[in-house]
């Protein structure tokens, strides 16, 4: 017998041009907010990362929140996991770039200009006192890093030599993460 899933999708977005942190605004809209809210920046002036520590989130990259409220047990590791791949397939399949994940949740691609591997990618999932979630990730698309970065970071639009359209870019890995998160 076959069975049917439904996938999620979004169902509200809240899109702002310039933010402190698209998380710290999720945090404080999740009571409020419902299940598949995703918060959405052009860029964000006070981002931080999983360490609380800062990270530059200017403009030209994809930058957003997702709260999620999840009917079946989730941790923050499988969802850190189901975002990370979401994005590596994008990269993968659709800007045919090699990946590379930590860990913790960062994607890393291989700098065509010195050829070694840079971050482009982090996520961070964070639970609120209840049984929402907020799933953020930072991705260097169209961004022009500053010199401070380019050590550690690169943009995609470095490595594959153009410009990518952020909405498609972002309407795939939503695609692919409602996919994964399906199956957690």
């Amino acid at each position: 017998m076959e069975q049917t899933i439904t996938f999620k999708t979004v169902q509200k977005v809240i899109g702002l041009e310039k933010i402190p942190s698209t998380q710290s605004l999720a945090r404080s809209l999740a009571i409020q907010e419902t299940d598949g809210t995703l918060i959405l920046a052009c860029q964000q002036t006070a981002a931080v990362d999983r360490d609380e520590k800062p990270f530059f989130a200017g403009e030209g990259g994809v930058y957003f929140t997702l709260i999620l409220n999840p009917q079946f047990e989730v941790t923050g590791e499988k969802l850190t996991w189901a975002m990370t791949n979401a994005i590596s397939d994008v990269i993968i399949n659709v800007l045919n770039v090699k990946t590379k994940i930590s860990k913790t949740g960062d994607i890393f691609v291989q700098d065509s200009t010195s050829s070694t591997w840079k971050k482009c990618a982090g996520i961070l999932a964070e639970k609120t006192n209840d049984n929402t979630w907020l799933l953020g990730a930072g991705i260097y698309l169209n961004t022009q890093l500053p010199v401070s970065c380019k050590n550690t970071c690169v943009s995609l639009s470095t490595v594959i030599n153009g410009q990518t359209s952020k909405e498609l870019f972002l309407d795939e890995v939503l695609n692919n993460f409602w996919k994964e998160y399906a199956f957690l």
